[in-house]
């Protein structure tokens, strides 16, 4: 009767009824959970389209029963934003990496952006994105997503550009015999290449987001704090109560949280793609999950895997070469005119945005403010420099540790992770406790605050160098006797120097962005400020001084770009040449 039946249908119903016949014991294992995720998804999706009306109050329960519901919407929304975020890191990592002209923008550019506080992106997006669905909670949404995605994208845009900008001399030598086009060199050896380190990077995003979660789902417009179901508006409401066993539930909540997606969605994509890692021998560096495992026992998911990606290849003709290649022509006049358009363009676009900015400063706030927030910009940037070389002495030789012994790197991944992603924010109760009690100076011990949640970014890149180090080079140091200091200078920090320096800039930036959190800490009824400019920042935000807060976000633009400019670009550099 089954062979009557299928023998009606057509011709792909009759494959994938082929493909569910030959189901075995992992697929009933993998089907249900494939099946559950897919339906929670959907559930939460469907949440985020509720009507909604600005004005309505939305109330947070701290109802332990509802940390699940707000776990998977606070979990869909990161991963949104995580998609847009890898949308962005391909187009800016490609178009930075090839054109030259493009580079010189796109670079200041994205320091610029990733030094604009998460109010200041969500001040100018919550207004748009509610017109753009009014009457529907989609609006917010939207808002919430994209101020998650101003907390991404950056790291991993850095990430990817940094690894396309460091490809082997041979591989590249290779794409050239073999007459690869753009789209082919980038689908088959630049993106293959960034791989294992953008992935580390997109958890590093991901526990970016936590870090700044309570000020994405907690949104004031218009005179209305508008709170969307979720782990941050959970945490906010709790602070505002002083409510210290909620604080509790919420990190249990989000702990539980980072090891379920670690364990269904990282861990088995760095295994899938350690196969992507340059070196001959794949040594004793495999990653291993047991998820991955289960995938390639199962003869359903095995087939549906093989046809995706038929399709894909198909479609987009990633692992095809071009036969006839045409010759390259010499550039013409306009060609070789355009990077000094650019560089006039970008050049006057600068004094553009400095004369606006004198005017500005002249007729709105006052020489006199403009050059105390300047002297407060100083003390943040003292902060910023003194806890980013700190954590460096300090994460360095541990992410190198971690990243040559891939077993512990696995148990330690999912830790890493939470720590990463802590919001600052559950610290306050037992700092404001500790500052009370001791009489301690804001001004000193507010400061660990700021490279808290940024630091993991120098632990994840680096480690992503190290796992990333060939085996052959490893056995050829030890081979030579390389031990001690001599053995870091020569093989360690010139292979993983590029990571570094990656991790350092979005860790740097995300302590100035973190600065307005760190530098004035509030429970309940008790207040917290040190002087420097995030505390600034804060303080004219709550007051509603829309000038000031202009001001303060130029002004650590000014000084963010200065410093990448300057001191990182130098290091970038140096990796570029591989100067050690």
């Amino acid at each position: 009767m089954f062979e009557s039946f299928t023998s009606r249908q057509p011709a792909n119903t009759r494959a994938m009824w082929g493909i569910y016949r030959n189901a075995n014991r992992w697929d009933w294992l993998l089907l249900p959970l494939v099946l559950c995720l897919i339906a929670a998804a959907a559930y939460g999706a469907m949440q985020m389209t509720r009507p909604f009306v600005l004005g309505q109050a939305t109330p947070i329960s701290l109802d332990i029963a509802e940390l699940p519901y707000y776990l998977l919407r606070t979990i869909l929304r990161m991963f949104a934003a995580l998609g847009a975020s890898l949308i962005f890191s391909f187009v800016f990592a490609a178009v930075a990496s090839k054109y030259r002209a493009a580079e010189k923008v796109l670079i200041p550019l994205l320091d610029i952006l990733q030094s604009v506080p998460i109010l200041g992106f969500q001040a100018i997006a919550i207004v748009p994105f509610i017109a753009l669905f009014p009457g529907t909670l989609l609006g917010v949404e939207c808002a919430a997503i994209f101020a998650i995605f101003t907390s991404q994208a950056w790291n991993m845009a850095f990430s990817l550009y940094q690894s396309m900008r460091t490809v082997p001399a041979e591989l590249s030598e290779a794409a050239r015999v073999f007459k690869l086009s753009g789209w082919q060199r980038f689908w088959r050896l630049e993106l293959p290449f960034a791989t294992p380190a953008l992935l580390w990077n997109m958890m590093m995003s991901m526990s970016g987001g936590w870090f700044f979660l309570v000020a994405a789902e907690a949104i004031s417009v218009a005179g209305q704090d508008i709170k969307l179901p979720g782990i941050g508006a959970y945490i906010a409401v709790a602070i505002d109560q002083e409510n210290g066993s909620a604080v509790a539930w919420a990190i249990v909540a989000m702990f539980a949280g980072i090891v379920m997606y670690d364990q269904l969605f990282f861990r088995p994509l760095l295994a899938w793609a350690d196969k992507f890692r340059f070196e001959e021998s794949q040594g004793e560096t495999a990653q291993r999950s047991w998820l991955l495992d289960w995938g390639r026992r199962s003869n359903v998911m095995r087939r549906l895997a093989e046809r995706f990606w038929s399709a894909m290849r198909a479609t987009l003709g990633w692992f095809g070469t071009t036969p006839h290649a045409a010759p390259a022509r010499p550039p013409g006049a306009f060609q070789r005119a355009l990077p000094r358009i650019g560089n006039l363009i970008f050049t006057a676009l600068v004094l553009y945005a400095t004369l606006r900015l004198v005017l500005y400063v002249h007729s709105a706030v006052g020489w006199q403010e403009a050059g105390h927030v300047v002297v407060l910009g100083l003390a943040t940037l003292a902060r910023v420099m003194v806890l980013i070389a700190l954590a460096s002495l300090l994460w360095v030789p541990v992410a190198v540790w971690i990243g040559l012994r891939p077993r512990y790197a696995q148990r330690v991944q999912a830790l890493a992770q939470f720590l990463a992603a802590f919001p600052v924010n559950l610290m306050f109760p037992v700092v404001v406790f500790l500052m009370v009690r001791y009489q301690l100076n804001p001004n000193i011990w507010l400061s660990p605050l700021m490279v808290f949640g940024t630091q993991w970014y120098i632990l994840f890149n680096v480690v992503a160098g190290a796992s990333t180090i060939p085996t052959e080079l490893r056995l050829a140091a030890d081979n030579l006797g390389l031990t001690g200091w001599l053995k870091w200078k020569r093989v360690y920090l010139p292979a993983i120097f590029p990571a570094y320096v990656t991790g350092a800039i979005t860790a740097s930036g995300g302590s100035w962005n973190a600065s307005i959190v760190a530098e004035y800490v509030t429970w309940g009824k008790t207040t917290l400020a040190a002087q420097g400019l995030g505390s600034y920042i804060k303080q004219m935000t709550d007051a509603g001084d829309f000038h000031r807060i202009a001001l303060g976000i130029g002004i650590m633009c000014i000084f963010v770009m200065l410093l990448n400019r300057f001191f990182w670009r130098k290091l970038y550099l140096l990796a570029d040449n591989r100067g050690f």
